[in-house]
């Protein structure tokens, strides 16, 4: 087994790192550990995202930052494997809420899997097993940043004066970064190109399909270096092929398989025209201390909550109209009416460097959205972020989707339908379903 690691963001860093705190650390979450084991837990985990950062062609190495979210509730660990054929080093592990270095070792399969979390795991891979700063709580998460550098001359390589990367990718989202001075001549999978700040491009992608994306990505010396390879700043203007307003320069070419706010709707049954959702959304500009909100119009809300999924605190909120919100100074990212309502959740100012995930739910009312047209449920909605899912009430099939969804039956019979939408711009979705033979009008909860 590799002896343990504990590397800082920056040296400063390494200042906060305390021992005491860390023996108890491990002392609960050993306990946190035992009991998840007990319970029969298995590893799970969600929001994965890797950015793979080709460094100089003759390496055949590229620099990995891989995003992810530990979600069995009470684990202490995390076990991140290492993929066959690729030689691992400078590993470095973060909490992504504080931006602390979390510690964490390098073992084999065989000792993964005496851990009941690792249960039914194949012995022959390695792991990066973490120890994650606070057990994941009921219905949260543990975020973490795992940073490593692979050398793999089978996925980097070289044809003649062609740099290739050729990789299965099992994560659904993700991005490529050229080395400076490479211009993209072939991708065989659908993506966004997008230039880094320093000029490199980026090839970025959402795989919604059942299996790996078979990536193969080809690029040639021809591209800008240095200070002329910078792009110009993005700014607010709006296509002028656009048949309305539009999204802003900034908007559409902002990566989208990055962006982090999902939701899911629960439908109720079609008279009551109402939904329940929840929306997950990550926080990480400094001094920000609270959400805002902003019910569309047509709709009204009701029973908001909310909490921060990264450690379970439940946080306060309130509803106010746009009125409110101008008599008290509060300002809002997008237009609102006086009479607009919103749902205000504040929290503790986040630091620079840290973040929070926050769980937000709520109850919508919305006739124009959500009803009954004869005996057809009809849902007809603008879903604007890049991973969207809706869930029929008990009793019903769907009929119809106007919109690519993947489709599945949930434990309770429900069904959910799940919407990735990779472009920059919301989908217009309608779905239409009938009740199933011998239903009756059972009441629909998450």
């Amino acid at each position: 087994m590799r002896t343990s690691h504990v590397i800082g963001m920056a040296a400063i860093s390494l200042l906060f790192w305390n021992t005491p705190a860390l023996i108890a650390q491990e002392s609960s979450g050993a306990a946190a550990s035992a009991n998840a084991a007990a319970a029969g837990v298995r590893q799970t985990e969600m929001d994965e995202y890797t950015r793979y950062e080709l460094l100089a062609p003759e390496s055949a190495s590229f620099k990995i930052r891989y995003e992810v979210t530990a979600t069995a509730p009470g684990a202490m660990v995390y076990y991140n494997p290492i993929r066959k054929g690729s030689v691992a080093s400078d590993e470095a592990v973060y909490d992504a809420m504080t931006g602390e270095p979390l510690k964490f070792e390098v073992i084999g399969g065989e000792e993964a899997r005496k851990d009941p979390l690792m249960a039914g795991e194949a012995a022959t891979s390695d792991f990066i097993k973490v120890h994650l700063a606070r057990p994941v709580p009921a219905d949260g998460e543990g975020r973490m940043v795992i940073v490593k550098t692979y050398k793999d001359a089978k996925s980097y390589f070289r044809e003649g004066d062609t740099i290739v990367f050729q990789r299965s990718l099992g994560i659904r989202r993700n991005s490529v970064v050229l080395p400076a001075g490479y211009e993209l001549v072939e991708c065989n999978v659908p993506s966004q190109v997008l230039p880094e700040a320093d000029g490199r491009i980026a090839v970025s992608f959402m795989n919604a399909g059942p299996g790996e994306a078979a990536l193969t990505l080809k690029a040639k010396l021809g591209a800008q270096t240095a200070a002329s390879a910078a792009p110009r700043a993005l700014t607010t203007k709006k296509s002028w092929e656009a048949p309305f307003a539009g999204e802003t320069e900034r908007e559409r070419l902002s990566e989208r398989a990055h962006q982090d706010r999902d939701i899911v709707y629960f439908l109720q049954q079609p008279e009551t025209h109402s939904f329940s959702l929840y929306h997950d959304y990550t926080e990480s500009r400094p001094g920000v201390n609270r959400y805002l909100n902003v019910v569309r119009e047509g709709s009204k809300a009701s029973n908001p909550s909310a909490y921060i999924l990264d450690t379970g605190e439940k946080l306060t909120t309130r509803v106010m109209t746009g009125a409110e919100m101008v008599a008290e100074k509060i300002t809002a990212e997008e237009p609102v009416s006086p009479t607009t309502e919103v749902v205000l959740i504040p929290f503790t100012p986040v630091k620079k460097g840290q973040s929070i995930r926050l769980r937000i739910s709520e109850t919508y009312t919305a006739p124009a959205s959500y009803g009954l047209d004869g005996d057809d449920l009809v849902f007809d909605r603008s879903l604007g972020r890049p991973r969207n899912a809706v869930v029929l009430p008990a009793g019903w099939y769907l009929l119809a989707s106007s919109i690519l969804a993947s489709v599945r039956q949930l434990p309770d019979g429900r069904i959910r339908l799940d919407f990735w939408n990779g472009r920059p711009d919301p989908v217009d979705v309608l779905i239409k379903a009938k009740r199933r033979v011998g239903a009756g009008t059972e009441s629909s909860s998450k």
